[in-house]
């Protein structure tokens, strides 16, 4: 018993190492974007759900915080100060999957073809949210987001210490607060999301040591290529909503089941699911209410579950799909 578990301690501080400059750098990158850009002009440069808008609200959700319980307080915070709800759940996608830090662990742990991958997805998952949305569940959803109903990491959400918008992004970025400004969003950063690298880390050195290969094959069918293929999209998800793991935790796991066996489709369908795991969705409850929590947890799914096989299919035809199963750990 004693060494199965410092067989699975050994494979989390492993995994912790190889990761661990890549989060320094990413936090580093993220905090000097979040400088220089107000919760404020978030809300102002989301005004629509446009290409334009979109395509905005990834890139700052790729320059902010990799939290997933922040990026939802964010994301609600900045729909409260009237931008579009589809950008702000764009913003809220793209802060916890395309986040700097997480896009660098992936390459570390997993290869460039999944990150490749992950804005493919990203963008899939916000044009189906921004079609199947409904003006009437929005309004319900702005009426309840109004109450401020407390959910997780609203201290967070709520301290803009960026450096004051007085005139253009360049000379913001050369102010002489700005130094302070990066360092409270650095360690604000690491704070927000410590406790779920390391449990992220425990659960897959634990998974990684105790549970045999041979167990993970069958669970993804890999005898079975087609199957396989089409039941990774659709236990992803499910794996990852009762993991509890979210943000850059889930990361380390996603290279265990990788590892293990799962689809190319199934690992990124886990990967975006931290949105969807059940703290989160209690969250959505308190925020939208429970009718647009269940429409997110299904329009989520289903997207999560549908772009996967797209992207599967499409990395498939071209060839891009990583043939080596074993990750950067080894």
């Amino acid at each position: 018993m004693f060494t199965a578990l410092l067989d699975a301690l050994g494979m989390a501080f492993a995994m912790g190492w190889e990761i661990l400059w890549p989060l320094v750098l990413g936090f580093a990158l993220s905090a000097v974007i979040q400088a220089v850009v107000s919760h404020r002009e978030m809300s102002r440069l989301l005004p629509d759900d446009s290409r334009r808008s979109i395509g905005i609200a990834l890139a700052l959700g790729a320059a902010s915080s990799s939290c997933s319980y922040a990026a939802v307080a964010i994301a609600r915070s900045i729909f409260r100060k009237g931008a579009n709800f589809t950008a702000a759940m764009a913003f809220e996608m793209a802060s916890t999957n395309l986040v700097l830090e997480l896009s660098i662990i992936l390459i570390v742990l997993m290869g460039w073809h999944f990150m490749v991958a992950e804005a493919i997805m990203v963008a899939i998952l916000a044009f189906l949210f921004r079609m199947f949305l409904r003006p009437q569940l929005i309004h319900a959803a702005k009426d309840q987001a109004e109450k401020g109903i407390a959910g997780r990491m609203e201290g967070h959400a709520k301290m803009d210490m960026s450096v004051p918008a007085e005139g253009p992004l360049w000379q913001r970025s050369m102010s002489d607060k700005r130094l302070t400004a990066i360092s409270h969003y650095f360690v604000m950063d690491w704070a927000a999301v410590w406790m779920d690298i390391v449990g992220g880390l425990v659960i897959a050195g634990a998974i990684a040591a105790w549970v045999p290969q041979d167990f993970w094959k069958a669970f993804f069918l890999t005898d079975h290529p087609i199957l396989a293929t089409l039941w990774g999209p659709i236990v992803g998800p499910l794996v990852a909503i009762i993991s509890f793991v979210c943000s850059v935790g889930n990361i380390p796991l996603a290279a265990v089941l990788w590892n293990g066996g799962i689809s190319f489709g199934g690992v990124l369908a886990f990967i975006l699911a931290d949105l969807i795991v059940l703290p989160i969705l209690n969250i959505y409850r308190k925020y939208y209410g429970l009718k647009m929590a269940a429409f997110l947890l299904i329009t989520f799914y289903v997207a999560m579950a549908g772009a996967a096989l797209v992207v599967e299919g499409l990395f498939g035809i071209l060839r891009l799909i990583p043939l080596e199963r074993h990750d950067r750990r080894h």
